[in-house]
Order: structure tokens, then C-alpha cells, then sequence
């Protein structure tokens, strides 16, 4: 841990979820010590390789970094996830806020009734990919 202290950009910390770090723990669902997660903070992901040094910093060095998003690493998007991304920023927090809870809805609630409908469809039409 002692080789990314001073980091501007990376966190590499031990927490006790038995003590003041319970409730980071149960935020990040962390069952089972010890549990090494990375990401971005608000889409922390389960690392499930080896447990050395070398192994950890061979990951980190080949995985983690800078990823394309608003702000200062916009560059590192392609053209489409850029323009996208600038147009988000252009609305408002709660304008933004309405379209995830639509995204959200699509998701958990029409994409289950539409994939039931495609497969019925399927079915009448004997198994035709075409419909």
C-alpha cells in the first residue's frame, strides 16, 4: 500500500468490517475476508485474481487507470460516447435524474415483457427468426 500513498488518482486502503468500517462494508456488500474490490467508486467490482503482490500490481497496471468520462478524461471517449456524454452535461441534475429512472423502468419492467413477447412470437411462427 506504501507504493500509492501519496497517489493523486488511486486508493489502495484496508478496512476493518468488524469495527468503523462496518458500514463501508455493507455498502460495498463485502461478505467474505478478505474481499479485494476495485473501480470506480460508485461501480465497485469484485477482483477475483491472485492474491500476490506481483499479481496485484500486474492487474492494476494492465487494468486500472483513467477511463473515458465527463470532466477531465472526456479525450479518452470515442466519438459517440463523447457526444453523448456532452449531451447529458448540458442538462440539468434533475432532467438527468428523470431520464435514468426512465432507463431504469425500460430495463427492469418493458425489457422482460418484450423479450416474453418476442419469444410467443417465435413460437407461432415455428421458431422463425424472422418475424
Amino acid at each position: 500500500m506504501a507504493d500509492f500513498q501519496d497517489s493523486p488518482k488511486a486508493l489502495v486502503a484496508d478496512v476493518d468490517c468488524t469495527a468503523e468500517g462496518k458500514d463501508l462494508c455493507e455498502k460495498f456488500e463485502v461478505r467474505g475476508y478478505p474481499t479485494i474490490k476495485y473501480g470506480d467508486p460508485d461501480e465497485m467490482k469484485d477482483y477475483q485474481g491472485g492474491r500476490s503482490y506481483e499479481d496485484l500490481k500486474k492487474f492494476a497496471d494492465e487494468n486500472l487507470g483513467p477511463t473515458c468520462g465527463p470532466g477531465e478524461n472526456i479525450e479518452l471517449c470515442d466519438e459517440e460516447t463523447r457526444k453523448r456524454i456532452e449531451a447529458y452535461v448540458k442538462m440539468s441534475v434533475g432532467k438527468l435524474e428523470g431520464k435514468i429512472r426512465n432507463t431504469i423502468k425500460n430495463f427492469e419492467v418493458e425489457l422482460p415483457i418484450m423479450k416474453k413477447v418476442v419469444a410467443h412470437l417465435k413460437s407461432e411462427k415455428g421458431g422463425s427468426a424472422e418475424l
